[in-house]
């Protein structure tokens, strides 16, 4: 009986063995694969965009030129004086930004809502007529208000605007930012906030920038939320979590599930990537990230 045991024991330790082993390779070979395909041609279920933020030690030209290269369609966050660069390079701007004061003073507080409507109503014709479409918006902090406070406000001053936005096909689109460990405070921290204050304007010309990071961080159940919520959002970006760097095996997010789920809810706008790279081959880690999001 002892050495049935034994043996049974022995067995189940090389079975173990054996899987994680082929685990490992397998998870290893995967990478390695997304390393070696990084220059392939992109397949065109997700259409891909960078940060430019997110790399501050290039100009936006390089950054132009070498998105380009990679099959990357868009920038984003980026104003104006960038946008003839963008064009030079066949690139459009998919997320537009100038027209915000900060992160934290935004439309859920009226003492900033004449300097905003002053800044949108300026900006919007001129994203309209540059021929883009989203311009990004932040609720700001709630600084003691309620969540109902918070939605009231951002409809009152958002209404200021809205009108001149449906009339130029402007998209406000308001980031969801995560209040645990990069945005204290920040009002528009869950999706489930933002899909309420999107109904009550009513208006199919304000939408959510849903951060897969920061929504992670916030409220989890990255997929599900997606699906549900997928027709208020406009925009997508990525990191990796925990530390927002790069998207690979060293982070807990399954970014090629997440990537087919988005593409299967007939979306068609722009994924970009926001995450800070921390290795020195930083155009690498653009390049590996998008392959990996390219489903």
């Amino acid at each position: 009986m002892m050495d049935k045991d034994n043996g049974r024991r022995t067995a189940l330790k090389n079975i173990v063995m054996g899987t994680v082993a082929l685990g490992a390779s397998g998870a290893l070979q995967s990478f390695t694969s997304v390393e070696k395909t990084a220059h392939a041609p992109l397949k065109g279920n997700i259409n891909h965009a960078v940060c430019q933020w997110c790399f501050p030690d290039m100009d936006v030209e390089t950054l132009c030129k070498e998105a380009s290269k990679m099959g990357i369609k868009g920038i984003d966050l980026v104003g104006p004086k960038d946008w003839p660069t963008l064009k030079k390079h066949g690139l459009t701007s998919t997320m537009c930004n100038g027209a915000e004061i900060n992160l934290v003073d935004g439309f859920n507080d009226p003492q900033f809502h004449d300097t905003l409507v002053k800044n949108y109503t300026e900006m919007i014709p001129k994203v309209a007529a540059a021929g883009y479409t989203n311009l990004i918006c932040f609720s700001g902090n709630r600084r003691g208000k309620d969540d109902e406070t918070g939605w009231n406000n951002c409809v009152t001053g958002l209404k200021r605007i809205i009108k001149l936005a449906e009339e130029h096909k402007v998209v406000l689109v308001m980031e969801l930012l995560n209040s645990k460990i990069n945005h204290k405070d920040y009002q528009c921290d869950k999706t489930a906030w933002g899909v309420e204050l999107a109904k009550r304007l009513g208006s199919p010309n304000f939408k959510l920038l849903y951060d897969i990071y920061h929504m992670q961080i916030d409220e989890g159940d990255v997929i599900n939320t997606i699906r549900k919520s997928h027709e208020y959002i406009a925009h997508y970006h990525t990191a990796g979590v925990p530390g927002r760097n790069e998207i690979e095996e060293n982070q807990e997010l399954n970014y090629p599930a997440i990537m087919r789920a988005i593409h299967e809810t007939g979306f068609k706008g722009f994924v970009a990537q926001e995450f800070l790279p921390i290795k020195k081959d930083k155009l690498q880690s653009l390049r590996t990230a998008v392959t990996i999001c390219d489903i």
